[in-house]
């Protein structure tokens, strides 16, 4: 039977067990939107190419399959880049189908031509263009292989329009079997361990599940061990469990990183310990430390990259974490150091007070109490996130959305794919007035689809991070960095949702009741004193 291109290709998709995309549409692919149409596949229509990549690679994130993303040539995939890039350094896996020119184009400079292997190839896992429309199941196949196996991420593959439209007789792909390294024998590490007087578990990556996050709790309480979670990773481990000590994070606890260049053996588990995780590589320096490291990692390559690991372990963190609860080891236990490390998390989660009728420390505070377990939270960049991730306490995996990559604008887009995918539980945003921006426009790809979060807008009228960066470098001296608002509860109404502002503290509660109550995309707009710059840093001068 001889079928389209775009036929084909939602053929497969069918197959590898998609049941929503996101797209930007364009005249590049209307094959596969037609292919999309004879599938019933959901296609969430989005307003930026770039919102559309973020909600896909939250879908990755939330689902652990490859968040499928559709855009057009040229404005369309440059768009769309900002969110490969998370996916990239989120290790999410991911496809992004770019629609191309007619394959008798090339090399004229045609309308919004691009040699997308040049462009993505540095971006992303795997790069390609699909010049026989009977090979399309090859593509795809293998596209979903290498999204998924190893340590996940991105791919991409451009869809020639001629190649698309064009019919062919192919070959349907079976669903994939995505390759994983088999968890070695782990007496070695439980010996390593044994020696050890401060160890550190460190745990991040990607490739977790609920149960894998329960087997690592047991094990840690088990022997007394401390785990210390690596960037917006926090709901890996309970934040409840004694054995949690904090996370490694841009703004992070000082006696955490201590204990991290302290530490006489470090047991990372799916964590690549870069940047982030060693403050910049100053509580450990790979030009001048050696920390004892025992590296669990599914990517051979990320391996031995920055550090030497004693023993190397190419396996899923998560597969590891369930084999080692499930042993029956008799070590003598590390609970004062636990214990201790356990101390200096809970101290350095004490609220401190910031100036204002309004105080994040505070919001974050009544979000502990009033959000049910398993309520998912999402935020993009900026000083405002530090009060999510200091003093909120995650308990489930599966209920934290964040750019590891750093990026601005993620954290709406995030939450709108996260209501779509559980439209029955609780999601919340939090965004900054900056971040926000960047994507707000997907408030109308919420009404249309039916998401609905609730987004909760710090609005201190500036780039908060960048002013704190500014004041300590170039003190007085504000360049770039104040922002013009709009009225962002009445701009979510005028998009179809509700909206509040909060001008005094004992406004939220009600404000907050009422947007989980509306069963609609609801925005709170949190009215910041402008002073304020992150929960230890204010202006002495508000102006």
């Amino acid at each position: 039977m001889t079928r389209h291109g775009g036929r084909i290709l939602a053929d497969q998709l069918a197959i590898q067990g998609v049941e929503r995309v996101f797209s930007v549409p364009g005249e590049s692919f209307l094959a596969a939107l037609d292919g999309l149409h004879s599938q019933g596949i959901a296609n969430v229509v989005c307003r930026q190419e770039g919102g559309a990549a973020m909600m896909a690679e939250a879908h990755g994130k939330l689902t652990g399959k490859p968040g499928i993303l559709f855009v057009t040539r040229g404005p369309g995939a440059s768009n769309a880049s900002a969110g490969l890039h998370v996916a990239m350094q989120d290790s999410t896996p991911m496809i992004c189908f770019v629609g191309q020119i007619a394959r008798g184009h090339r090399d004229r400079e045609a309308f919004q031509e691009v040699d997308y292997r040049a462009m993505f190839g540095p971006l992303v896992k795997w790069a390609a263009e699909v010049d026989q429309t009977e090979r399309l199941p090859e593509y795809i196949a293998r596209a979903f292989s290498v999204a998924q196996a190893g340590r996940p991420g991105p791919v991409v593959l451009a869809l020639p329009e001629d190649m698309l439209s064009a019919e062919a007789a192919a070959l349907d792909r079976p669903p994939v079997v995505v390759p994983r390294a088999a968890v070695p024998d782990l007496a070695p590490l439980i010996a390593r361990l044994a020696e050890a007087e401060r160890p550190l578990v460190v745990v991040g990556g990607s490739g977790w599940s609920q149960a894998a996050a329960e087997a690592l709790q047991v094990w840690a309480e088990r022997h007394g061990l401390p785990v210390a979670v690596s960037f917006r990773r926090q709901d890996y481990i309970d934040n409840r469990s004694p054995a949690y000590v904090g996370d490694l994070n841009v703004g992070p606890n000082p006696d955490l990183m201590q204990r991290l260049g302290r530490a006489d053996l470090i047991l990372a588990l799916g964590t690549r310990l870069g940047d982030i995780e060693t403050r910049g590589f100053e509580a450990l320096d790979p030009a001048r430390d050696a920390p004892a490291l025992i590296h669990v990692h599914p990517g051979a390559e990320e391996i031995n990259a920055i550090w030497s690991a004693e023993i190397a372990i190419q396996a899923r963190a998560a597969d590891v974490a369930q084999a080692l609860a499930a042993r029956d080891d008799t070590l003598d236990g590390w609970e004062p150091v636990q214990a201790r490390a356990r101390q200096s998390y809970l101290d350095w989660t004490q609220p401190r007070e910031t100036p204002g009728a309004v105080k994040l420390e505070r919001v974050i505070a009544h979000l502990n109490d009033a959000l049910p377990d398993d309520a998912i939270l999402t935020n993009g960049a900026g000083n405002y996130a530090a009060f999510l991730h200091r003093y909120y306490r995650w308990t489930q995996f599966g209920t934290q959305l964040a750019p590891t990559s750093g990026s601005m604008g993620y954290g709406f887009p995030a939450a709108v794919a996260a209501s779509l995918h559980h439209p029955g539980r609780t999601v919340v945003c939090l965004a900054g007035d900056g971040c926000i921006q960047m994507t707000l426009n997907e408030m109308s790809t919420a009404v249309q689809h039916g998401a609905t979060p609730v987004v909760i807008v710090c609005n201190n009228g500036r780039y908060g991070t960048i002013r704190m960066h500014q004041e300590r470098h170039y003190p007085g001296r504000v360049s770039g960095t104040d922002l013009a608002n709009p009225d962002y509860a009445a701009l979510a109404r005028a998009y179809g949702g509700e909206g509040w502002r909060v001008e005094a503290q004992a406004e939220f509660a009600p404000a907050l009741s009422a947007a989980l109550a509306s069963g609609r995309l609801a925005v709170i707009e949190l009215m910041l004193d402008r002073s304020m710059l992150s929960p230890s840093a204010s202006l002495p001068d508000p102006a």
